[in-house]
């Protein structure tokens, strides 16, 4: 069986004499031949390297070994097929430096392809690299940990996101970062930018987030970024993976160094570890950058994505195809690779790009095995509903989020109703005035969790939901502003991002932030920048020193949100018993938290939202002495028990009772 892409030859799925018979499209083809040895990849010593390969369906196999990226011809050393479609070759000697491919024969055609459990590569990733990974450990790794004044994360809604792409944090000229568009950029302290505001690393340690999740940082496609031509311009977001196991070269000082890139990615990872800042990475095994040429479908044609029946591949993902993750060897390796991410690279959680077209069995076996870790390590994705070659109800979106306790999922639905849907630039959402939306944004308050008869979505518990107005994707929230709200004054709009930034912030869940969300972050109306200029996508410091009260504006967010326990309640019975909506006017949300405050004493908190630019006033809750915590200036205390609120934004009070 073949299938033709356009342009190119046909992909060969091979005879069946190589597995007796057996098709890797039959139902009996993982029972037969799935591998559950710990040996796949390359184990290397001094004395000898160790292959094993997974391809059941070559009828020869050989190790292609290359002294530099450039040569053209490798010398092939046969291997031999053993158990389960398994392939062992030993070389003895030292084979540090060299690089390597796997060449198979699927019938008559020979395929040749990096070793997809490669953990290091050579420039571009298309051959994998030997080398010993503890040369590649900085000083300290070893112990590489969080300071000991660090609080532990006790749980997921204790923390506080923020979403940063490695080249846009230092890239701009007045960042004051020697390492521009490098992982040791983000290791770099001390560095200053206009007016002598901090930058880079002592910026973000400043704001007081928890993690920071880094967009794609493993190998991604030559097409994206051409390693061998970085002083051209170039930017990509990278969500288009080549090697899930090495990390991307363009970062790195010089990409020709295997090892050099390894080195680097840990020095900035444990220089976030030093000063308290844990890391998520961006991972996106919902697809892969090319389907046909990808070394999965040079090794075992047919197996690893998915088909439909004509033979074409799935595209659920919109990114020409989408991986059979329900396949056992598919779902090993996800597994297998998250697990050496997080043991390797010490991570503290991982963001699964399209999770929803992931099966629910392989996201769960994740959840598990990063258990046995250390159940600190967080998991989040995507669970959008998303048509692929599977059954919807085995794919781990938000409709079937029940099977999966402890995996954060994204909440799309609060995002819309704040700021207004996504895809219709006009619509303003709750913060620009569009009315009839106060239930919708009630779910996203609670953590969208059941509430009563008409609020819930499809967290079981808060954890399960991820608030966020922006991200990578799409309009940022200051844009947005600015689309959707076109006849409202800069100072509203200032307005209205500061309401929706502090309803991301004290709603139940887990609060993400995109970076440069503080400073009102721009990329002048460019609604996907993927393929942008840097001068798009850039942290632009010039801003972010221009927005100074902004930034200590979500600062002083963040630091309300981690001294309040009520902002970060744990469970779903929790929420329904210490969170109660006041009656409010429309265009204005109000609702109180009950906090224990020592004793038998409780505190009490009173949030409003109000998008009235000219003002709302509400009754308080008969308690007295009510004292603001934020939006002071907003807020007109009346001696009858009532709040004005001034205009739009948020305002919270406290008691003692």
């Amino acid at each position: 069986m073949s299938v033709q892409r356009e342009m190119e030859e046909p992909i060969y799925f091979g005879d069946p004499a190589a597995t007796s018979g057996v098709s890797v499209f039959d139902q009996d083809f993982d029972m037969l031949f799935s591998y559950d040895g710990d040996d796949l990849g390359l184990a290397y010593t001094p004395a000898c390297s160790a292959f094993c390969l997974w391809a059941p369906t070559a009828q020869e196999a050989e190790v292609v070994l290359y002294d530099s990226w450039q040569q053209t011809a490798g010398r092939r050393l046969p291997m031999t097929r053993e158990v389960r479609g398994t392939w062992r070759l030993t070389v003895s000697g030292d084979l540090e430096g060299k690089l390597y491919t796997y060449r198979v024969r699927i019938g008559e055609q020979w395929n040749e392809a990096a070793d997809p459990y490669a953990r290091a590569v050579g420039v571009n990733g298309d051959r994998a690299a030997i080398i010993d990974l503890r040369k590649t450990d900085p000083e300290r790794w070893a112990e590489d940990k969080l300071p000991s004044d660090t609080p532990p994360l006790a749980h997921p809604v204790d923390a506080v996101i923020y979403e940063l792409h490695l080249r846009d944090l230092s890239i701009h000229p007045a960042s004051g970062i020697a390492h521009k568009g490098q992982y040791l950029g983000l290791a770099e302290s001390g560095t200053r930018g206009p007016g002598g505001i901090l930058t880079g690393l002592d910026h973000i340690a400043d704001l007081g987030v928890t993690h920071i999740q880094l967009l794609p940082i493993y190998d991604y496609s030559t097409e994206s970024v051409d390693e061998t031509k970085l002083d051209q311009p170039h930017f990509n977001w990278g969500y288009d993976p080549k090697n899930f196991n090495a990390p991307e070269g363009s970062y790195a000082t010089d990409p020709y160094l295997p090892g050099l890139r390894i080195t680097e990615l840990k020095t900035m990872i444990q220089a976030l570890h030093d000063r308290g800042l844990r890391v998520i990475m961006d991972v996106v095994y919902n697809h892969v950058y090319d389907g046909y040429r990808v070394n999965f479908t040079k090794l075992v044609p047919g197996y690893y994505l998915r088909y439909k029946r004509d033979g074409s591949l799935s595209n659920g993902s919109g990114c020409g195809n989408d991986t059979a993750s329900e396949r056992m060897m598919m779902s090993r390796f996800i597994v297998d690779s998250v697990l050496y991410w997080a043991k390797e690279y010490h991570l503290d959680g991982f963001r699964f790009d399209l999770m929803g077209l992931i099966d629910i069995d392989t996201m769960a076996e994740v959840r598990r095995r990063l258990d046995e870790i250390d159940p600190s390590i967080m998991t989040i994705g995507e669970g959008w509903i998303m048509e692929t070659e599977l059954a919807m109800e085995r794919l781990a979106n938000q409709s079937n989020a029940d099977a999966l306790p402890g995996i954060g999922q994204f909440n799309d639905g609060y995002r819309d109703a704040v700021k207004g849907n996504i895809f219709l630039p006009d619509d303003p959402g709750f913060i620009g005035g569009r009315s009839g939306l106060e239930q919708a944004v009630k779910t996203g308050i609670t953590g969208g969790v059941v509430y009563g008869q008409t609020i819930g979505q499809f967290a079981d518990e808060p954890q399960q939901c991820v608030n966020y107005m922006e991200c990578h994707d799409n309009h940022t929230l200051w844009d947005k502003i600015v689309l959707s709200s076109p006849e409202a004054s800069n100072e509203q709009h200032r307005a209205m991002h500061r309401l929706a930034s502090a309803m991301i912030l004290t709603s139940q869940g887990i609060p993400f932030l995109h970076a440069g969300q503080e400073f009102l972050r721009t990329k002048e109306g460019v609604e996907n920048s993927f393929r942008s200029p840097v001068e798009i996508n850039w942290l632009d410091w010039e801003r972010c020193a221009a927005y100074a009260d902004d930034v200590a504006y979500m600062k002083k967010l963040i630091a309300l949100r981690r001294a309040h326990p009520a902002f970060r309640l744990r469970s779903a019975e929790e929420i329904r018993t210490k969170l109660f909506f006041e009656k409010a006017p429309a265009g204005a949300i109000a609702y109180t938290l009950r906090e224990h405050a020592g004793g038998d004493e409780a505190q009490y908190l009173y949030v409003v939202y109000n998008t009235n630019p000219k003002g709302s006033t509400l009754a308080l809750p008969p308690l007295g002495g009510w004292e603001p915590l934020l939006g002071e200036e907003l807020a007109e205390l009346q001696t009858n028990g009532r709040l004005t609120v001034k205009g739009i934004g948020t305002v919270i009070l406290a008691v003692q009772a």
